[in-house]
């Protein structure tokens, strides 16, 4: 089954090499303390992070969202909730579960959110000790200019929780051009590893703001300060999955070999996007597309599911449909990361046209 999700993606062989290594016990083993931070060096140089420290912590994606805002808010908190997609929204629910009060700001999900709107609603009440907001919304494939609005919510003193794991490594990001304190991602998206880690760059910012806290974090496993000290305690809070880590590791190399990443993705999404148009399907956002996966609006006269079920049995190839209120309304391909090629995008838009023909 070819692989063209937007996450999980398709994974090279060097990186399940990499993960089928011996390995020693990695709470005790100094030189797995040495790899770990080598390797969580290398993913600060490669978003360009200067206040940054990055971890890399064991659980999927949503780990990392939890663990911000498990670790930054404390009961009575206001929180903003930049809200034009539904992993946006749902960042309210993190917030609300760890006593915070979150508050929307709800702007046209079939566009980024822009600059100036934010502005004004900021020049009205700026009274948040954080904002999250998310750099590429999956589920619609939209696309925020985060290191824009991070930098906005910073002239008003507010901190800011940014979610880029459907982004990083296939959209540029900046952090040293940005003001995000905590930024969020996932081994199983751009990257092309398989999933089970999150990884986490943190402000210095922030990690004050956790030591000044009134009240004690809520949570263990999600608690980013737990992890902070580690190299010089040479103590891990809970054991390292090593052999994902290693696999990860892979992963991140291929990356960084790979000068011609970004503009690869940004081809790939506009020979998509044109195909898709082409043969007579509509885009379903009017802007602000992502160049990690595209969002097709189900034709009339067909579901996503026959959709779906045709291109797997009779193509041998897997994409997304839709996930909550767009449930039934889209299909999604990701061409990120490993699936940013031209053969394999080829082959799913030339299935895609045979099923939507048939």
């Amino acid at each position: 089954m070819k692989l063209m999700t937007p996450g999980p993606t398709q994974v090279r062989p060097n990186v399940l090499e990499a993960r089928s290594r011996a390995f020693r016990n990695p709470d005790l083993d100094p030189a797995f303390y040495e790899f770990y931070k080598e390797t969580c060096d290398l993913l600060e140089k490669a978003l360009g992070a200067t206040d940054h420290r990055a971890f890399i912590l064991g659980g999927e994606g949503i780990l990392g969202l939890e663990a911000a805002c498990a670790s930054l808010t404390e009961p009575g908190d206001r929180v903003l909730v930049i809200d034009n997609g539904i992993f946006g929204k749902g960042f309210a629910e993190f917030v609300e579960m760890y006593g915070g009060e979150a508050v929307l700001f709800s702007t046209d999900y079939l566009e980024a959110v822009k600059p100036d709107d934010l502005r004004a609603f900021l020049e009205k009440d700026a009274d948040f000790k954080y904002a999250t907001m998310v750099h590429c919304d999956t589920p619609s494939g939209v696309r925020n200019d985060i290191e824009t609005l991070s930098r906005i919510c910073d002239d008003y003193g507010i901190m800011v929780v940014a979610d880029s794991v459907s982004a990083m490594f296939g959209e540029r990001l900046d952090l040293g051009n940005a003001r995000i304190d905590i930024l969020c991602g996932g081994s199983q998206k751009a990257l092309s590893a398989p999933p089970g880690l999150t990884m986490v760059w943190v402000s210095e910012r922030a990690f004050v703001s956790m030591e000044t806290r009134k009240t004690p974090i809520r949570s263990f496993y999600a608690n980013l300060l737990a992890i902070r000290d580690y190299y010089q305690n040479r103590w891990f809070p809970y054991t390292m999955p090593a052999s994902d880590i290693m696999g990860l590791r892979a992963a991140l190399d291929n990356f960084l070999a790979d000068p011609d990443v970004y503009e690869r993705h940004e081809r790939i999404a506009e020979v998509t996007r044109k195909a898709v148009t082409d043969m007579g399907l509509e885009l379903f956002l009017n802007s602000g597309m992502s160049n990690t996966v595209t969002v097709i609006k189900v034709p009339e006269g067909t579901n996503d599911q026959s959709i779906l079920q045709k291109m797997r049995h009779d193509y041998g190839i897997q994409i997304a449909g839709g996930i909550d209120a767009l449930a039934g309304r889209v299909i999604r391909i990701g061409h990120m990361g490993e699936n940013c090629n031209l053969k394999d995008v080829q082959e799913t838009l030339d299935a895609l046209r045979k099923v939507i023909k048939a």
